[in-house]
């Protein structure tokens, strides 16, 4: 899948990932290859990717996310931290 991760302040993340963790409003939700298409509203918490074998946990302040043919377009608010 193609990943892009955007912020106000720039880029954060663009390239392929096998699976993108997100903190939903109404709950934590994976996406992988294939998914049907779904757009979702985020609050604060834990995003995660894995993206050539590499975990990356994103610490976000909220934002959206739009998934459709195996694109996943995510606007966070803010990048709080990065752990990998």
């Amino acid at each position: 899948m193609k990943l892009e991760i955007i912020s106000p302040e720039g880029n954060v993340f663009s390239g392929d990932a096998e699976l993108v963790t997100l903190p939903g409003t109404l709950g934590s939700f994976t996406i992988m290859p294939g998914h049907a298409p779904i757009i979702s509203t985020l609050e604060k918490g834990k995003l995660r990717y894995v993206s050539g074998g590499q975990d990356t946990q994103l610490l976000i302040d909220g934002g959206f996310i739009e998934m459709k043919n195996n694109v996943i377009t995510v606007c966070v608010e803010q990048v709080l931290n990065t752990r990998e």
